[in-house]
């Protein structure tokens, strides 16, 4: 049994880990300071999906306070500690460049600092396929260069030089782990699948931004999988991607939910900037070192995501 701090466990990602961490008997701490950036409603709702299991402790934290930081970290100890928390969004980083050095950068200078001080044995940190840029895949992980194209994606990428330097400095295994397009139940509201969700339940318009827009959406088991086993069966530093390396086009989506919704209209519109015109993971790295495999296949995913949507109106 690990003792596992999850930083952002409130969210859409990190709900889900932290369920899948307590059924298999780890003790899990959740810091989440509940930023606004989508309904707290939301999230309080995705912590009762956890509360059910009783065996989660939550803490409200701000890693950007330093001192609380380190004292949480060093109280508790851990053997592990997930880094999850960051303001995401490309559309929202273009807006407000500055909230992504202080949630996306600052904070996770926090944290590593945090982890050094408390002995933490290993330290994994989600990334993003955004750190590729605007280039064609299959995007290996050594493609990443820092030619980006939105304040998220730069937040991202210099956050990882940060996971390298604390790896240097205290001698943690870092394993940065970037994630291609996560979709599935609870889905987060600002990324294409929840947005178009939302949209035709309630019979509205969807947008379709750009032509040949192609994302390599990845359900959200598959993801907690890529994580599970990058904390039990990896020990060593690495940077991996976590993906399903099967490439969708948005007119194949449009298409497989057109299944669901048939009156759907869209209205096409153009590329808004920031937005890259393919993410597609080479997951061969993923595959050796860790056994990754993923299992849930486009169509299942989606029809267990439109499920879940259609269930909980409310919170989309």
């Amino acid at each position: 049994m690990l003792k596992i701090i999850i930083t952002g466990g409130a969210g859409f990602i990190g709900s889900h880990l932290t369920r899948k961490l307590i059924l298999e008997n780890h003790e899990v701490h959740v810091i989440d300071c509940l930023h606004p950036y989508y309904s707290l409603e939301r999230k309080r709702k995705q912590l009762q999906t956890i509360d059910s299991l009783k065996r989660e402790h939550f803490t409200q934290l701000d890693l950007l306070n330093w001192s609380e930081t380190i004292s949480f970290f060093q109280s508790l100890s851990p053997d592990a500690v997930i880094h999850l928390a960051a303001l995401p969004g490309v559309s929202y980083s273009i807006e407000r460049p500055l909230e992504y050095v202080d949630y996306d950068i600052k904070a996770t200078i926090n944290v590593l600092e945090a982890c050094g001080q408390s002995d933490v044995r290993q330290f994994i940190f989600a990334s993003s396929s955004s750190v590729y840029g605007n280039q064609k895949g299959p995007l290996k992980e050594e493609m990443a260069t820092g030619n980006v194209i939105s304040p998220y994606a730069a937040s991202k990428y210099s956050a990882e030089s940060f996971c390298h330097v604390y790896r240097h400095l205290y001698g943690f295994e870092t394993k940065i782990l970037r994630f291609f397009t996560v979709y599935g139940p609870w889905v987060r509201p600002d990324m294409a699948i929840g947005i178009f969700l939302k949209k035709l339940i309630n019979k509205q318009v969807i947008n379709l931004y750009g032509e040949g827009r192609v994302r390599d959406f990845t359900y959200i088991d598959d993801i907690v999988d890529g994580i599970y086993l990058s904390l039990t069966q990896l020990h060593r530093s690495e940077v991996i991607n976590i993906g399903s390396g099967n490439p969708i086009s948005m007119l194949s989506l449009i298409n497989e939910l057109r299944q669901y919704f048939p009156e759907m209209v869209v209205r096409e519109e153009e590329s808004r900037t920031g937005d890259v015109v393919q993410t597609w993971a080479d997951i061969r790295k993923a595959k050796d070192l860790l056994g990754y495999r993923p299992k849930i296949n486009f169509e299942h995913g989606l029809a267990e995501t439109v499920k879940w949507a259609k269930e909980n109106e409310a919170f989309l």
